[in-house]
């Protein structure tokens, strides 16, 4: 279709002259980033330059040309339709959402929720840069009684219902967390002139320096270190929500200790550990995305689980190694095999802990074939919903292994 075919081609923003093009990707841009997208100057230029080599009467080419240069990661898909539907769709949408959103806030709330993707966005539209100044002659009177501070609430808060300041103020505070495990004595030897054990053959070989008198008598103390921590964690469409806020947690985790194995699985197993090492955050996770080709799609846990045991529980299972399963245990398969490959992944470790979103729930009860098929193989069954969960996780690990008896925190059993 030409400019000529659509006689209201002129109020279309992809129809614009070139400095009000430009004007437009500007805002869209500033519109992904309050979204939580990490668009820079880069994607800017690039999405201007993109948007002059293709037919701006298509609204098809222009959406795949911003896609293309500004959305970086598989999990920001679903942002940027939203935003890219509610910002071209007409100049003033930012507007309306605003109003939208207030009114919603005075309407009683509803027990469904929006998608996410479609909270944040409207979240992005309804933000204000530039608001006005507050009176400082007479400062609001705020009743402090029974009230949150945000602090509690941010730790107390679902991660799915998050919006994308929360996220934010949440990814921080994962970064800030430390994850120790209990000292595990190996087999390893150091030399110590106060340790327990006497060191024979040092002794000797120092005693011939000196014409074979012995002065001193060389000692040695075991080398103690953390046990392995291996992850399995669940990436399918109904733990993709929390498995990217999980992603920043081990990737901290990754880079402030040695000997950390992490798995992402859905309908296939995928070692992400070396992408994790990556500093930089958004480096990290670029590269796995690129690394994880079934993100948000089914999920087999047996078959994935059948997987690690086969090709990776002996490399990285030893010395008394931890063992996080992080799924919400929906198998797509029916529980085929599950069981066994669960026996086998929990008498290869020391500890096999199972942690859960749906545990979030009272009321919660294992009723799926999953569910039931993994639950008598594990140590510990936790929620992982929110920050007081990671807190309670790292307070458990900090812990000496208990005997092995299965337990349902916060569930019947």
């Amino acid at each position: 279709m030409t400019p000529a075919d659509n006689p209201n081609h002129m109020n279309d923003p992809l129809h614009q002259p070139a400095p009000r093009l430009a004007a437009n990707v500007m805002h869209f841009a500033r519109l992904l980033r309050r979204a939580g997208l990490p668009v820079g100057p880069a994607e800017t230029i690039a999405a201007q330059e993109a948007l002059t080599r293709i037919d701006l009467a298509s609204k098809i080419q222009a959406r795949t040309a911003l896609h293309t240069v500004m959305v970086h990661r598989h999990e920001h898909r679903e942002v940027f339709d939203q935003a890219f539907a509610l910002f071209w769709r007409d100049p003033s949408a930012a507007d309306q959402a605003a109003a939208m959103a207030l009114l919603d806030a005075q309407k009683e709330k509803k027990a469904e929720r929006a998608p996410p993707a479609s909270r944040r966005v409207a979240e992005a539209f309804a933000s204000k840069k530039d608001k006005p100044p507050q009176p400082k002659d007479d400062p609001p009177v705020t009743d402090m009684t029974m009230t949150m501070s945000q602090q509690e609430r941010l730790q107390q808060m679902d991660f799915e219902a998050m919006g994308a300041a929360e996220i934010a103020e949440a990814k921080r505070e994962i970064r800030r967390l430390v994850l120790p495990l209990d000292l595990r004595r190996t087999r390893r030897l150091r030399a110590d002139q106060n340790g327990p054990k006497t060191d024979l053959r040092r002794t000797i070989r120092a005693s011939l320096r000196q014409g074979g008198e012995i002065l001193t008598i060389q000692r040695n103390r075991r080398v103690t270190r953390p046990p392995p921590l291996v992850v399995l964690c669940d990436i399918s469409g109904s733990m993709a929500r929390y498995a990217q806020i999980l992603l920043h947690f081990l990737h901290a985790v990754t880079n402030d200790r040695d000997r950390v194995h992490v798995f992402l699985f859905g309908t296939r197993l995928s070692n992400v550990t070396r992408q994790l090492r990556a500093r930089d955050p958004e480096v990290a996770f670029q590269m796995v995305a690129h690394a994880v080709p079934d993100w948000s799609g089914g999920t087999r846990i047996g078959e994935a689980i059948a997987s690690f045991n086969h090709l990776w529980a002996k490399r990285v299972l030893g010395q008394g190694a931890v063992v996080l399963l992080i799924t919400d245990g929906l198998d797509r398969d029916g529980a085929q095999g599950l069981a066994e490959n669960m026996d086998r992944l929990h008498r290869s470790c020391t500890r096999l802990i199972w942690l859960n979103p749906l545990l979030r729930w009272s009321g919660f009860e294992p009723r799926s074939q999953g569910i039931r098929a993994m639950l008598p193989h594990v140590d510990e069954f936790r929620p992982v919903h929110n920050l007081a969960s990671l807190r309670a996780l790292i307070d458990l690990l900090s812990r000496s292994a208990s005997p092995r008896l299965p337990t349902m925190k916060g569930t019947n059993p």
